[in-house]
């Protein structure tokens, strides 16, 4: 790599949440929403691509806008926003791109000569009537759709969205149907639907007394082909977690697997506390060298639609199994970052106050007294070069990062933070050991860097930042030197 890899692995202005990675010819391609920093709901922007060189994955590069929200019949004036996507190359060599207007119930289908557009209106999945797709008493909710073209050339589209409630109500008054994911078998024109639907993973309320049960479908359809299997991968009722699940055929018959990753590390290793600020995540999985990855997204900036793309890799285990990882700082990275360097502190995959952490999506609500420590930036949405970075460190607030290869040498740590803090930063590499740093810090409106000397036995580990003191800081950087 001619770089370090970091997550969020997109430069700090980018948010593009719902990511399915894919590869066409020598590069991977993140297609996905597009949020907006400090966004008041999901999706605002138009769709972007980024892509890398398989060789070297922490060079992306941005390849601009690729289909426009007013590009769509129904939509010419921009005011709904386009929904989670997926794309896929069809037999005839064209790129499809599949999407959803969030407030229709059926999935629109744009087409381009290049993986990276322009694309063009093409249509929606339709009924062989030409109806489309969500639109008919009884058809599923046509959210999230997740396509995969086999090696027969057939092809198939995933939607489905699951809740219960009032919610499920609405739909059922609506004669859509929302308790599950279902498979869509293609014609050839990769827009008219072959067949009836095809019922893949239950949601919450048919999972119960099932393998699914605690895990149904919620959103987020992705599929793959791996070894012959079938891999659907999806966001489950808990929304912080993507799982998956494996079946012989690409229309039913689909079992559990398990989880692939949880923004908060529930459930790894048996933990059950939040270690970092839950809401949903959407993604999938990817093969890049030999080295099987899975994308997601976090949240920052305590909202539920400022969200940004990170991976890490995955083992798929010779029984076909898939353990879960927990998030790190590093995710795409040739391994643990270098144990001397400057690191921007927005690449914490661990977020926490005193007490623990709450969802982005309740966390100005629930954080009335202005506890929480958040990821967020100066500046507006999408301007070169803002700056990212953790906000509101207060008393018994800490953030971690994972991991960092040292060399057992003594160093010196310089942190860049800035507020009316006054106190001391520990420096820990276990948070039930002794801190191998402590820093003292003041008062200061500017950002200011404290230096001081830091110790850390050679070998692999992580980095924890405990603030204990008054007031609240800003946290940018940190350099190991």
């Amino acid at each position: 790599m001619k770089n370090q890899a970091f997550n969020p692995f997109l430069p700090s202005w980018e948010y593009v949440p719902d990511g399915e990675p894919r590869v066409f010819g020598d590069r991977i391609y993140l297609y996905g929403s597009h949020d907006q920093f400090n966004g008041k709901d999901f999706c605002l922007n138009d769709y972007v691509c980024w892509s890398a060189p398989l060789d070297d994955l922490s060079d992306w590069r941005y390849e601009g806008v690729i289909y426009r929200k007013d590009q769509d019949p129904r939509n010419r004036d921009g005011k709904m926003h386009m929904c989670a996507p997926d794309c896929v190359q069809g037999v005839d060599g064209r790129y499809y791109l599949y999407y959803q207007l969030h407030v229709l119930q059926c999935t629109s289908v744009a087409v381009s000569e290049s993986p990276t557009g322009p694309f063009r209106f093409y249509g929606y999945v339709q009924h062989p009537d030409g109806t489309p797709w969500g639109e008919k008493k009884g058809d599923t909710f046509a959210f999230d759709p997740g396509a995969l073209v086999d090696e027969d050339g057939k092809a198939y589209l995933y939607v489905g969205f699951s809740t219960e409630g009032l919610l499920q109500k609405v739909f059922e008054l609506r004669g859509n149907l929302a308790d599950g994911s279902v498979c869509l078998a293609l014609a050839p024109d990769m827009r008219t639907v072959v067949g009836r639907e095809y019922p893949i993973v239950p949601g919450a309320i048919k999972a119960k007394g099932t393998e699914y049960e605690g895990h149904g479908f919620f959103e987020a359809s992705s599929m793959r082909k791996i070894d012959g299997k079938y891999y659907y991968i999806y966001s489950s009722q808990l929304s912080h977690e993507l799982c998956y699940a494996v079946s012989d055929f690409p229309t039913g018959g689909f079992t559990y697997g398990g989880t692939l990753v949880s923004i908060a590390d529930i459930g790894y290793q048996g933990n059950d506390k939040p270690l970092n600020y839950t809401g949903n995540t959407h993604g999938s999985i990817i093969e890049v060298n030999g080295q099987w990855y899975v994308f997601y997204h976090r949240q920052t900036n305590r909202v539920k639609c400022s969200r940004q793309a990170c991976a890490e890799k995955i083992t798929i285990l010779p029984d076909g199994s898939i353990p879960q990882v927990e998030v790190t700082s590093c995710g795409l990275n040739d391994g643990p970052l270098a144990g001397k360097g400057k690191y921007e502190a927005r690449i914490a995959c661990q977020l926490n106050g005193k007490n623990g952490i709450v969802k982005s999506d309740f966390a100005k609500k629930e954080d009335k007294k202005g506890l929480l420590p958040y990821f967020t930036q100066t500046g507006e949405d999408r301007e070169d070069n803002p700056d990212q970075y953790i906000a509101n460190l207060r008393d018994g607030a800490w953030c971690g990062f994972k991991y960092f290869a040292f060399d057992g040498t003594e160093s010196t740590i310089t942190l860049t933070v800035r507020g009316y803090a006054s106190g001391i930063i520990k420096v820990y590499t276990d948070r039930e050991k002794e801190p191998v740093a402590k820093v003292q810090i003041y008062q200061s409106m500017g950002w200011k860097d404290y230096e001081t000397l830091i110790h850390v036995e050679a070998g692999v580990a992580p980095l924890y930042f405990v603030y204990q003191g008054q007031e609240g800081m800003d946290f940018k950087a940190f350099e190991i030197q």
